[in-house]
């Protein structure tokens, strides 16, 4: 066992606010959803009330979403919906979605908890013969660090709600529901600001998100993608080293220098990443890249028929996804996910890659079974992907 530090067995003892900051975070447990609630909503609404949308909205999505789902279902033969009845699309104010967004994640966001808090107490075990400044980082990490993952998640979390306009943002499985969830408002502002048709904005969205929710509805395809994600998050490891850096010059009793120092997403999360992580990732990235770029073709099959201005709309569309600031990127790092314009150019590239070579048909089996899903080399190289699956292709790329 550990000796005792400095302090005590608090290591906030003689720092009264502290202390009670402390006793207060762990009466909550490893994670305060009443806290990430309440930062979701907060930065989702920037502390306004909200106007419900309005119920011709609802109108308007299903009359849209019912020829997007025979027309997804057409193009991709797979299934929208888990229990086989119709999909649903149910505008949203964003503190809504931020709520819903944050029970979704729960199971993510807990499992990375956990794993900081037992890393943190197996790094303050590791560090009893530590000089006390040492002792004394180490001691708020474990204490706050979780909780300040958790307020982080929620303002993020807040923060995509501010800007998402359909349920999948982020390519991560949801629990099944034949329901898909949509910004009203931000659909419209986003249609003002770029002067896009409001019925051809709806049925992109539509078309869009339906491919992503019945990729992701493949059990075997969600199976991975899940497992891959919780592995990234359960090899999270506290770095003392790294974190001292990030507040070696901050003054612990300082609660305005420590909550900047805390607040900052790169620097928290650069003192915790783990080499077994960056190991895990290019399983991540490929699996990710692969559905991005399926979702894409799928668009680029689609839309042209169906929306006379989609050039316009997708042109808009994918410079917004590629342009996000870092408050959007902090969510897609914890959970282990790159989104920016390389993945998606990846993505594309690989199924562009089995299209030529196999058509259709070929793109079919993406999705047949676990043993169809490419592996890293593969995504980068379409033509082994389709020689390792039998279809009969040369490995050889050109």
């Amino acid at each position: 066992m550990a000796d005792r530090g400095p302090f005590g067995d608090n290591p906030f003892e003689g720092m009264p606010f502290l202390g009670d900051l402390a006793r207060m975070l762990q009466s909550q447990g490893p994670l305060s959803w009443d806290a990430a609630r309440q930062f979701a909503t907060q930065v989702a609404t920037n502390g306004v009330a909200e106007a419900n949308p309005e119920p011709l909205e609802r109108i308007r999505l299903e009359s849209l979403s019912r020829v997007a789902e025979l027309r997804v279902s057409d193009a991709t033969g797979l299934s929208a919906s888990p229990t086989g009845a119709a999909v649903t699309f149910v505008p949203v104010t964003r503190a809504e979605w931020a709520r819903r967004t944050l029970d979704a994640y729960r199971p993510l966001l807990e499992r990375l908890s956990s794993s900081l808090s037992a890393a943190a107490t197996a790094a303050g075990d590791d560090d009893a013969s530590s000089d006390p400044t040492a002792q004394l980082l180490g001691g708020i990490f474990s204490m706050i660090g979780p909780m300040m993952l958790g307020m982080q998640s929620g303002a993020m979390v807040g923060h995509l709600a501010s800007r998402a306009l359909g349920q999948y943002g982020l390519p991560l499985p949801r629990p099944p529901s034949d329901e898909l969830l949509v910004v009203s408002a931000n659909v419209e502002s986003f249609g003002e600001e770029w002067s896009l048709p409001d019925d051809d904005l709806r049925l992109w969205l539509c078309l869009s998100e339906l491919t992503t929710h019945a990729v992701l509805g493949v059990p075997h395809v969600r199976s991975r993608l899940e497992q891959l994600v919780l592995e990234y998050i359960g090899a999270f490891r506290v770095e003392p080293g790294a974190l001292e850096t990030s507040l070696g010059n901050v003054d612990p009793s300082d609660m305005g220098a420590l909550q900047q120092a805390l607040g900052d997403p790169s620097a928290l999360l650069g003192a915790i990443q783990s080499p077994e992580q960056r190991a895990m990732l290019p399983r991540l990235e490929a699996l990710v890249a692969t559905i991005v770029g399926y979702v894409d073709h799928v668009m680029d099959t689609l839309g042209p028929t169906l929306l006379a201005s989609y050039a316009m709309l997708t042109e808009a569309l994918h410079r917004r996804r590629v342009e996000a600031g870092s408050a959007d990127r902090f969510v897609e790092h914890l959970f282990g996910l790159e989104l920016g314009r390389t993945q998606y150019e990846r993505g594309a590239a690989f199924v562009r890659g089995v299209a030529e070579r196999a058509g259709s048909d070929g793109l079919g089996r993406l999705w047949q079974s676990e043993r169809e899903l490419p592996t890293p080399a593969e995504v980068d190289a379409p033509g082994l992907w389709l020689a390792r699956i039998d279809i009969g292709f040369d490995a050889e790329e050109p």
